[in-house]
């Protein structure tokens, strides 16, 4: 049986840093377009490339990761999106905080 205090395990602080880089990231992006920045800091690349670096890290698919995110347990996780209208098959990462 699973502990409800497994989110705390020091073995998931490096995916607890890069899933606070992307929500960072996620929150400054939104910014940049309500602002209508010309030059925002961070791009859609960047969020690709962060989400794709989250992905990897995780040892599962298709469940929840609890991780802190500094307020008690989050969630963490990426799901299977089906090939859908010509776009491939992918996981979609998803983050409750």
């Amino acid at each position: 049986m699973a502990s409800n205090l497994d989110y705390l395990n020091p073995a998931l602080i490096p995916l607890e840093e890069k899933v606070n880089a992307y929500l960072e990231a996620e929150k400054s992006l939104r910014r940049a377009e309500t602002d209508a920045s010309q030059n925002p800091e961070i791009t859609p690349a960047d969020l690709a490339r962060l989400e794709q670096e989250i992905i990897a890290m995780l040892p599962t698919r298709d469940e929840w990761v609890k991780v802190n995110l500094g307020y008690g347990p989050s969630r963490v996780g990426a799901w299977h999106v089906p090939a859908l209208n010509g776009a491939p098959e992918r996981y979609e990462l998803r983050v409750v905080h």
